[in-house]
């Protein structure tokens, strides 16, 4: 069994997916968004893309290693 790519090459990929923006972005569009894809393989990891670039590629993480990254800058 081949392991799923942790990357899209256009996050227009990811059918379905309702793209959030951080709460921390300023109107000057320089944040990421955030989403989890609903169905199709990538189901279940969440997808992170730069806000200025809506068709660019997307990162794809567990839940996990999202909170765990999310994390160390909490601290």
């Amino acid at each position: 069994m081949t392991a799923l790519p942790r990357k899209v090459r256009s996050s227009t990929e990811l059918p379905n997916a309702r793209w959030l923006r951080s709460s921390h972005s300023t109107g000057a569009n320089n944040c990421v968004e955030t989403a989890r894809p609903r169905s199709g393989p990538w189901s279940g990891l969440l997808a992170v893309r730069d806000s200025k670039d809506p068709a660019g590629p997307a990162l794809l993480f567990s839940p996990e290693s999202w909170a765990g990254f999310t994390a160390a800058f909490q601290s």
